[in-house]
């Protein structure tokens, strides 16, 4: 180890330990009188380490020292003092888009400095608020992660050794969902028989967004595109479209942010087969750092149709709560994330170095599932207009769901727990797309259909008012309710809409009927070998929920409990709604 780079070690460790009661935001220290103020939003991504870096670089000049030189500052040289928060690339992106278009909307941002996981959400940011809020070609690159389909080594060695060749990619995963017994046509005998694939909201998620337009283009060149660049034309093909909405029918669930599938894939190959990643959540798995203990080796497959690569930009935000004196500022900021020591400690958390002075090395060993090499082919990226119109496809391309919702109303709910249920309960269905099918039913002393499934578009005016007016009485057979909703749901037979059941309950199990908790989870375990299994997402009311029971039920359908508490109802939103 360089002196350098245990310099930095030690000061990042001092700055971690004097900095946890300060929210993680690089404020450990007063703010000198005379510092140039800015910010940062970054990805979230970079939050296991940017808060330390931050307080790294505000206590050099707090001893009056450059960070980026080390020298003593010169005279009449301003300290310069930054602050900074983790938040989704999509939802920054808009938040500082609004700022320009709409101030008053309820999402704003005004960083100094927009640091997203790819240059995709700068570009968009100029084409939607129609200025040049981001200059792309000032803008520097300070951590590199290729997007990968992260993939069970004994996945991809069945596929490489049953096409004969080891160019893998959205061809052949398709070929495993086609074939009429799935991963046993692949020489794994005991596996079932579907593909298991996840990723994120494009709206969202970079890693999302970047796979969505990685699958447009391989769609088009099986269409016969043979340009360099996609453009509007590709990507409004019908053939192009319906090629697309193929491989997303690889898709068992959708999750909002990468943050959970990098938990949920753990599980192993039982809950998926494949997902979208970074390189360095890839290797973040490998390293054995997630809560589960993988079963075996995760490899990231390149598709061989291309991926793109993230950079990690700092981008220097062009508006006017940004002055001149501060975006000079926001280019020191960059200068130091730049530097060897800090470049070393991006590559300790899976980043390629963005500077070429710093030489790769572990963990880019092929021991943590990577190629040292990178993706063979890197797909352009097609133009603002292009990436917007291939986010707005993706309300028809992705898989749509049949969703039924399941609402406890035994008098244990009563007062406060069933008013948060209901809701919750409106919140969601308003935020489900209207091509979703949606149905309700209710359970006390037994299990009721309240609204048959159907096209939310033609429930809307039923399901609203019939979830506004359950009321709560009577005694709790959760289990029968559960056992009843997953046997409705299997019996819609449509392989290409994503079947689940969300219950709302407390999970205080009282029945009378003899359904047990073992009957419940084998009716969801039944269905694990339907091309579309049946997920079933509780909701937890109440401290006294029995979240064992709950637990259990999330456990067989490979999901989580989320918590209706009534202070968190948009983060119970955005998982429930996450899955579709």
């Amino acid at each position: 180890m360089s002196f350098k780079r245990l310099v930095l070690v030690m000061l990042l460790a001092v700055a971690a330990l004097s900095g946890c009661d300060q929210g993680g935001n690089g404020s450990t220290g007063g703010i000198p009188a005379n510092a140039v103020q800015i910010s940062i939003v970054y990805s979230p991504e970079f939050a296991p380490f940017m808060p330390a870096l931050m307080d790294q670089f505000n206590s050099a000049y707090a001893e009056g020292r450059n960070p980026v030189t080390g020298a003593a500052l010169a005279s009449g040289e301003k300290p310069i003092y930054i602050t900074g928060k983790d938040g989704s690339s999509g939802t920054v992106m808009q938040g500082i888009v609004n700022a320009i278009i709409a101030p008053n909307n309820q999402n704003v941002e005004r960083p100094t400095i927009f640091s997203p996981s790819v240059s995709h959400w700068l570009a968009l940011a100029n084409f939607q608020s129609g200025r040049q809020l981001f200059d792309l070609a000032d803008t520097q690159a300070t951590a590199l992660a290729p997007v990968v389909m992260a993939i069970w080594e004994s996945r991809l060695n069945a596929i490489r050794q049953t096409v004969g060749y080891d160019d893998v990619g959205w061809e052949e995963l398709l070929q495993v969902l086609n074939s009429p017994n799935g991963w046993q046509d692949f020489g794994l005998p005991n596996a079932r028989r579907q593909v298991y694939y996840g990723h994120t909201d494009p709206y969202v998620s970079s890693t999302a967004l970047s796979t969505l337009i990685a699958e447009f283009y391989a769609s088009a060149r099986s269409n016969g595109f043979t340009g360099r660049v996609l453009t509007l034309d590709e990507v409004r093909d019908e053939d192009v479209q319906e090629g697309v909405r193929n491989i997303e029918q690889l898709i068992r669930h959708y999750s909002r942010r990468t943050t959970e599938f990098k938990e949920y894939i753990a599980q192993g190959t039982e809950y998926l087969d494949f997902v979208a990643l970074e390189e360095n959540d890839l290797i973040y798995i490998n390293q054995g750092k997630t809560s589960l203990k993988p079963p075996e080796r995760l490899v990231a497959l390149y598709p061989k149709e291309g991926t793109f690569w993230h950079e990690h930009p700092m981008g220097i935000v062009n508006a006017d709560w940004v002055t001149a004196e501060q975006r000079e500022a926001a280019r020191v900021f960059v200068d130091f994330m730049l530097t060897e020591p800090v470049q070393e400690l991006v590559m300790e958390n899976g980043f390629r170095p963005a500077n070429p002075a710093v030489e790769l090395a572990f963990p880019f060993v092929p021991e943590n599932g990577i190629d040292v090499d990178g993706p063979p082919e890197v797909l352009n990226v097609p133009d603002p207009e292009v990436v917007a119109e291939i986010q707005q496809s993706w309300s028809f391309v992705k898989k749509q769901a049949d969703v039924l919702l399941v609402i406890d109303v035994s008098g244990s709910m009563n007062g406060d727990k069933i008013t948060q249920a209901r809701t919750a309960a409106e919140a969601f269905i308003n935020a489900l797309e209207v091509d979703n099918r949606v149905g309700l039913a209710v359970f006390s002393d037994d299990y009721r259909e309240v609204i048959p499934m159907n096209r939310l578009e033609s429930n809307l005016n039923q399901i609203l008012p019939a979830v506004r007016n359950v009321r709560a009485n009577g005694g709790t057979e959760l289990y029968l309710a559960v056992q009843r909703a997953v046997e409705q749901m299997s019996a819609v037979d449509d392989a290409n809409r994503i079947r689940a059941v969300v219950v709302l309950s407390d999970g205080q199990d009282t029945g009378t009927q003899g359904v047990t908790l073992a009957d419940a989870t084998r009716a969801i375990g039944a269905t694990r070998e339907d091309v579309n299994p049946v997920i079933v997402i509780p909701v937890a009311y109440g401290s006294d929920a029995d979240i064992n029971a709950l637990n259990a039920i999330a456990r067989a359908s490979a999901t989580r409990v989320a918590s209706g508490d009534p202070s968190n109802i948009g983060a119970v939103l955005d998982i429930i709604s996450s899955y579709f």
